[in-house]
């Protein structure tokens, strides 16, 4: 077990080594105009986390974009799984440039092929009409508990083969105002929500805490088109589960070290895919972004 998921407490991170490692993570490489690498997650097994791969082109489409623009809106595609034993490359294409927005395309290779594409709009800040919807009445984060000590308390009903993923140390942490019932989850109604923040200070840059905003983004959706059917991957291992589109629009500044309450429903489910919706709010009511996807939900014949 590498030092950084050990269970047992042995050999731990600390959370700046954390966030520095996530930091480091989003810091792609330039190989060329318009032409990046994003780094690997060290000690990474199998499958790229789809948040990652937001994150890293968001930040490959911020490269080519002038300072004074920002991401406000994003809308991409999961085509193939990534391979965590192989980098990234993202190929940015500017479509336009005006005096107020800028759109560019993002597409991200492995080994050659397409895994993921995706759209993004920036804009100059300026002002405008405004309204927006109030923030859920949930417990504040300080009385509410992480996933991590959650699944720690206990460890007995998770099986062993999750054990090390769900117990690895994160550079962000996510309280959930309601916690998952181990070892059989029990249906719910198709709504859930969870306050996250990275577990060390950011610098001060507005792009960078966008960045972590999209990655924590594909976090907990999918989970909440489960819990009206009492499904989870450790009780059901025959329950198929990928995001396949992504859609994440930024509406205000924030801080992702800073606390922020991620609300997410589910609509409909059905032919084997799952519809969710998420609003993220700081921690004094400002809705500062919104997310939707549609997820894979097979289950699968035992094999």
């Amino acid at each position: 077990m590498e030092k950084d998921e050990d269970a047992l407490g042995k050999g731990l991170k600390t959370p700046e080594e954390l966030v520095g490692k996530l930091v480091d993570l989003l810091d792609i490489e330039t190989l060329d105009e318009d032409l990046y690498r994003g780094p690997r997650l060290p000690g990474g097994v199998g499958r790229v986390f789809g948040g990652q791969v937001i994150a890293q082109a968001l930040v490959a489409a911020n490269r080519s974009a002038d300072a004074d623009f920002f991401a406000h809106s994003l809308h991409a595609y999961f085509m193939r799984p990534g391979n965590e034993d192989f980098p990234i490359i993202y190929r940015v294409v500017r479509d336009r440039d005006g005096r107020s927005f800028a759109t560019r395309r993002i597409i991200a290779m492995q080994k050659g092929k397409p895994i993921f594409n995706m759209a993004a709009n920036f804009q100059k800040d300026e002002d405008g009409l405004h309204h927006q919807f109030a923030m859920p009445e949930v417990p504040p984060p300080e009385q509410l508990t992480t996933r991590e000590d959650y699944w720690r308390d206990n460890l007995d009903k998770i099986p062993e083969q999750f054990r090390k993923r769900f117990l690895r140390q994160r550079a962000i942490e996510f309280r959930p105002t309601e916690h998952l019932k181990l070892p059989v989850p029990d249906k719910g109604p198709p709504e859930s929500a969870a306050w996250f923040r990275t577990v060390a200070p950011l610098p001060d840059d507005r792009r960078l805490h966008q960045a972590v905003l999209a990655y924590a983004s594909d976090s907990i959706l999918l989970g909440t088109s489960t819990k009206p059917h009492g499904l989870d991957q450790l009780s059901h291992p025959n329950l198929q589960m990928a995001s396949l589109d992504h859609a994440l629009w930024l509406h205000e500044d924030f801080r992702a070290d800073d606390w922020l309450l991620y609300a997410t429903d589910t609509p409909w489910t059905g032919h084997a895919r799952g519809f969710n919706r998420g609003q993220v709010f700081t921690r004094d009511g400002r809705l500062v972004a919104s997310v939707a996807q549609e997820g894979l939900m097979r289950l699968r014949e035992p094999s």
